[in-house]
This record gives structure tokens, C-alpha cells and sequence, in this order.
């Protein structure tokens, strides 16, 4: 992001937006040469700091800076110390003092990069609660604040706090309000002061409305402008459009209208005939009374006038206002084409600059995932990009970027692939509208448009990332091994979906209705909630690329640090040999039929691909679905098939997942 580095134009911009915000957070800005020249730009929650709630500040800056975060209490003493996370831009330090004293703090990040040595900032907490502030009358929030480079690098902060682990953790949670509502990691929460975060416990985002409602739900607690769009899925070789945009200074307006000919239809039709019942006598006549006749309704005498629609009325809430937001927004809203100005994402270049927390990445497929953390190249290990994303049962799973997580490809119907920012909303003439391509390319809080991406094959787009994570010549054999943790992660993935699916079975709630072609992929109900056709092609991906991880390094040497001594071939019988035994050594386990675990080894799961190929369908049983054969000692408690028809289908459709092909309806 930002590749025009203009200072000199950024510093009014920093100096406005330090001014507006921290007299909201009740602190007083100091803003200096240093702190400027850094692009720096400071959070303090709550925005009305108080003794009785955690004092949280959040500071992210656009230059690589070797400093220390401090919280100095009114005593003089250092309450909280933070060295910051590598791994920008943006770079981002986050302290925290649970039971602060009221009096004036002071926020100090000591740098040892520039002359002045010291940035400050002044924080006043309170002894007492101040009152809430309430949304203007007629919005659901209200907007006070203007997104540019120092909001988004803000925003870019939060995120990259809100998902923070070491990169060997497993991070998944079985809801997105896990982590909203874990102040640990979310710096906002509760930041307005009223426990205004209960709204997160009705929602449940999938892939799409996950992206747009942590956008959201930053823009509702700093002030900020909000909209999305009303967009197609793309369908009969056309890409996804997207057509009128709904904003945050309208919220009574979430959907798009009726098309003029239902609208047409319904005032021309005429009124339904009335019935007349029989006056019930009792409860159970009440219960099943049927009418007893018909009544013709009245002529009329002349031509019906046009209905007079409802007036549009306002969401209740965040919560409210969201749940209408998930129901105009999808995956195709995030495909859109790069060349729209009305699509509320635009392509950016793949450089470590642009591709920071907060960008999402639209699968050409049907899916969106949201980065959240880049790792940078060490001698000892390849650079890594992290991100999050929400499936249909609800969960939230962090994943690194490989190419059996991120699929790539281009073409005429799909829309347009790949990394993606929100386009920003900018406040004009009383109203808000989104900026356009050619805007966002000389906006010198921006400039980041590009349609590098759209001009990528698969190949292409994987040798660029690769070369964005680890700028230098790789080593083989910890390359390859970080594609096989790469494979585990996502095997233990699919782990969690499978057993979300025998609960289901164990639920009686029945059988999960099975869709017709291509709809597999995507649907509604139990099926969605439950099968991982999508999850389980991308995990066939993933074994092709692991399996021929070794042929790839010996065809791409260049790529590589090659062993003094050995050529490509020699190389790559090393790591066919290493990948035999590392696949044999890691293992996980699933829960059977009956209760009882079974372990199964990576090898194991490679060896079963092409029974994976029909190992989606919920209705059967999970040994089933890990591909165990029938008569062994693991199927044993195998009690349940999906009906013969869906067989059936799923035999018909096996080819897409045998040759790796993902049908477009």
C-alpha cells in the first residue's frame, strides 16, 4: 500500500487526524517532527478513558520503526512496555494497563531509528464514567471520522492485533464473537463505553459477510463511513456486477429494490376474494376451522392505482444493520471486475508494501479470505503471509497463503481473482461516495490501484507471491517442509468440519438435503452448514502440490539454495526421501461413528486421495468420509450412507474432483 511515499503531503492529513481523534479519546496530541516524518498515527481505548476499564493504546506507523511502546502512570512508573510485531507495514506496537489510575498518562514509543528519539502523547483518564455518546438520530452510528493512510493503517493495526499468534499455533474459533469478544485481543471492545459488543452474539458470517463485518464493525466503533453494494453472483459465462451501493448515512435503505415489473405486477393485481368462517365455538374449532365460502370481491370501476410501497424502514442496531448488510453481500461482491469503479473492492499490486492486514482475497471459486499477518523471510525459514476465514458452520480459522489454500485463475466468467482492498468512502457534499480506480491511483493516501493481478496465469501469480514472501533463494528442504505443515493445518481443518458433521448426524435432525450440480459448492441449509465439497477440493490441491513438491524445486533451482555440490536431480531424491518419512510421522485423529478416536497419518490421507473424491456428503458416516475401506477394522463402526440417489450424483460428479475442476453453473 502507499508506494508514493509524499510525506510532506501526508503530515496535514496525520496532523487532522491526530487533532479529531484524540480530543474524542480525551487526550492531547503533541504532534512532532519525528512522529511525522514516521507517518505514525495512535488509538486509545475506550474513547473516554476512565479508572474503572483497561486503558488500551494501539499505534501503527508506515516506516520500519526500532522502538519501544511505554504507558507511563500519573506516579512517574512504567505500567506497560510493548517492543511491537514485526512484519509490516503497518508496524504495530499495543500496550495495556488493566486497573489504570486516574490522572494524566503519558504514551512514549522511544525510537532509536530517528534524532528525536522519543514520540509522546498525553492521556487524561478519568475517575469517573462519562456518559455514552448516542448515534445521531436517523444512523445507526455516527460518522465523525474520514478514512485515509493513518485510519487505515489503524485499521490494517487492529486487525493484525485482533488475530496476533506465533506462527506455529493453531488459531480456530467456532465463532467470530470468540474473538470480538476477547478483549485480550481486541482492542476496541467495548470501546464506546455502553457493552455495545453483545450485538457480535446474533451473528454469523460466512466467508463474505465475515470481511465486510469486521470492516464494519472497526468503521461503527471509530466513526467512519461505511457502504456496500448490490451485486450478481456472475452466471452464464458473465463475471459479478455490481450496481447501486448502499451507505451507512442511509441505513434504512440495506436492500435493492424490487425490479419495476413485480412492483407493476403486484398494483395491477386484483384483491384476493374474502373468506368467511363460521364463528368458531370452541378451542379446537378455532384451531381447524376452514372457511365455509367465498365472497367475490367488488368490482371496480376504474384502473387500480399503483401500490404505495412501505417506507423503508430503519435496522435495529449494529446487529440489525449488519444481518441486512449479509444479506445483499456474497462471494461475488468481492469478484467483481478489477476494471469497475462500482465493486466495493479494488486489485491492488503484489508487493510486501500493499499487501498488508485487512486485505482480502477473493477465490475464483466462491470464497474470500482476509490477511491478517505477513512473517518475514529468516535465514532459517521462509516468509509467510497468515489469514483468516469463516465457513458455513460458523467457523474462524487462520491459514497460511500456499496454493492449496489461496486458488488462483483467470477468466472471462469468473470476475477478477485475487488480493483485494475495500475502495474508501469519502464524505462529499453532505452525502458519501466510494472513490473510483483512477481516483484511488493518485490519492496520495492511497495510490495502490493496480491491475497487475488480472493480467497473471496461475503460475505467474504463485512465482510473484513467492517472491513477495521470501525475496531471497530458499532452502529446499525447509521450504518443502513448511508446504507439508501447511497440508497439516488444512487436513486438521477438515478434521473439525467432518465431526461438526457427525454431530449433526447424532442431532436427528435427518439427512441434509444434497443439491444439483455445481450448487454442491454453494447452497443454503444443513448442506452448506455441513458438506466440504469446496473444502475438499481445495485439500486434493494441496496433496498434488505437496506430492510434487520435490519435482517442482528440481524444475525451478533457480528459486532455490541449492546444497554446494548437488544438482537438481540429486536434490530432489533428498526430498522425495524426506517427504516419505515426514508424511509418515505426522498424524491426527478423528472421531468415529461411536465416539472413538482414529489416528490416521498425512501419509494416509495422501494415500486415500481418490477416495476423498467422494468423501463430502454429510449424510455419510465420518469413516466413510476419511475414505477407510469397507471390511477393515476403522469402518467397523461405520452405521450410516447417504442415500443411493446422492450416491448416484456423487458418482456423476466425480470427475470435478478427480481432475481438480471446479464446474461453473
Amino acid at each position: 500500500m502507499f508506494p508514493a511515499r509524499r510525506f510532506a503531503a501526508f503530515l496535514p492529513v496525520a496532523s487532522a487526524f491526530f487533532a479529531f481523534l484524540f480530543p474524542f479519546s480525551n487526550a492531547q496530541a503533541q504532534d512532532s517532527p519525528c512522529e511525522e516524518s514516521a507517518e505514525v498515527a495512535v488509538v486509545t481505548s475506550p474513547a473516554s478513558p476512565w479508572a474503572g476499564a483497561p486503558l488500551r493504546i494501539l499505534v501503527a506507523a508506515e516506516k520500519p520503526l526500532d522502538g519501544e511502546l511505554s504507558l507511563i502512570a500519573p506516579d512517574g512508573r512504567v505500567a506497560a512496555r510493548s517492543r511491537g510485531q514485526r512484519g509490516g507495514p503497518p508496524y504495530v506496537w499495543f500496550a495495556e494497563v488493566a486497573s489504570p489510575a486516574a490522572g494524566a498518562w503519558r504514551a512514549t514509543l522511544d525510537t532509536s531509528s530517528f534524532t528525536c528519539g522519543t514520540i509522546t502523547k498525553d492521556i487524561v483518564v478519568s475517575a469517573r464514567k462519562s456518559s455514552a455518546s448516542h448515534a445521531a438520530e436517523g444512523s445507526v452510528w455516527r460518522v465523525h471520522n474520514s478514512w485515509n493512510r493513518a485510519t487505515e493503517n489503524l485499521y490494517s493495526a487492529w486487525i493484525a492485533k485482533l488475530f496476533d499468534a506465533p506462527l506455529e499455533a493453531e488459531q480456530s474459533w467456532k465463532t467470530w464473537h470468540q474473538v470480538l469478544r476477547d478483549p485480550s485481543r481486541n482492542v476496541l471492545f467495548n470501546h464506546l463505553g455502553k457493552g455495545e459488543d453483545s450485538f457480535t452474539l446474533s451473528l454469523k458470517p460466512d466467508c463474505a459477510d465475515f470481511v465486510y463485518f469486521l470492516r464494519a464493525y472497526f468503521a461503527y466503533k471509530m466513526g467512519l463511513p461505511f457502504a456496500y453494494s448490490n451485486c450478481s453472483r456472475g452466471a452464464a459465462g458473465a463475471p459479478p456486477r455490481c450496481n447501486e451501493r448502499f451507505d451507512i448515512l442511509h441505513p434504512q435503505l440495506t436492500r435493492p429494490a424490487p425490479p419495476p415489473e413485480q412492483a407493476v405486477a403486484s398494483a395491477a393485481a386484483p384483491p384476493a376474494p374474502t373468506r368467511i368462517a363460521a364463528p368458531p365455538t370452541n378451542f379446537l374449532q378455532q384451531l381447524f376451522a376452514q372457511p365455509q365460502q367465498v365472497q367475490p370481491a367488488a368490482p371496480t370501476t376504474g384502473p387500480v392505482a399503483p401500490a404505495k410501497p412501505p417506507a423503508p424502514k430503519r435496522p435495529a442496531g449494529v446487529a440489525g444493520y449488519l444481518r441486512a448488510v449479509g444479506d445483499v453481500v456474497h462471494s461475488g461482491s468481492v469478484r467483481a471486475s478489477a476494471n469497475s469503479d462500482k465493486s466495493d473492492f479494488y486489485t491492488i499490486p503484489l508487493t510486501q508494501e500493499t499487501l498488508r492486514p485487512g486485505t482480502a482475497y477473493a477465490d475464483p471459486y466462491g470464497h474470500v479470505m482476509m490477511l491478517v499477518q505477513r512473517v518475514p523471510q529468516t535465514a532459517d525459514a521462509a516468509g509467510v503471509f497468515l489469514a483468516v476465514d469463516a465457513e458455513p458452520d460458523g467457523t474462524v480459522t487462520r491459514k497460511r497463503f500456499w496454493r492449496g489454500n489461496f486458488l488462483f485463475a483467470n477468466g472471462a466468467s469468473l470476475g477478477s481473482p485475487g488480493f483485494k482492498r475495500f475502495r474508501p468512502i469519502v464524505r462529499e457534499n453532505g452525502g458519501l461516495r466510494a472513490l473510483t480506480n483512477a481516483e484511488i491511483a493518485k490519492n496520495t493516501d492511497y495510490g495502490d490501484f493496480s491491475l497487475e493481478q488480472s493480467q497473471f496465469g496461475a503460475e505467474d501469480f504463485y512465482d510473484r507471491m513467492d517472491e513477495v514472501m521470501s525475496p531471497e533463494p530458499l532452502d529446499p528442504t525447509r521450504a518443502m517442509m513448511a508446504a507439508i505443515t501447511a497440508l497439516e493445518e488444512q487436513v486438521k481443518t477438515r478434521a473439525t468440519a467432518v465431526e461438526n458433521g457427525r454431530k449433526f448426524q447424532n442431532g436427528g435432525r435427518g439427512e441434509a438435503s444434497m443439491p444439483d450440480g455445481p450448487a454442491i459448492f454453494a447452497t443454503s441449509g444443513p448442506w452448506e452448514d455441513f458438506s466440504t465439497p469446496a473444502r475438499d477440493l481445495r485439500l486434493l490441491i494441496a496433496i498434488d502440490v505437496v506430492r510434487g513438491f520435490p519435482d517442482r524445486v528440481a524444475r525451478r533451482s533457480e528459486r532455490y539454495a541449492m546444497p554446494f555440490g548437488r544438482g537438481p536431480a540429486g536434490v530432489q531424491a533428498q526430498l522425495q526421501s524426506a517427504l516419505a518419512s515426514e508424511l509418515a510421522a505426522r498424524t491426527f485423529s478423528y472421531t468415529r461413528s461411536d465416539g472413538s478416536a482414529w489416528t490416521l497419518s498425512l501419509k494416509d490421507v495422501m494415500d486415500r486421495a481418490a477416495d476423498l473424491e467422494m468423501g463430502y456428503n454429510p449424510n455419510d458416516c465420518v469413516e466413510l468420509r476419511w475414505g477407510a475401506s469397507d471390511g477393515s477394522a476403522e469402518a467397523a463402526t461405520c452405521s450410516r450412507r447417504a442415500p443411493a440417489a446422492q450416491r448416484a450424483k456423487m458418482t456423476d460428479y466425480r470427475n470435478w474432483f478427480r481432475e481438480r475442476h471446479w464446474p461453473h453453473a
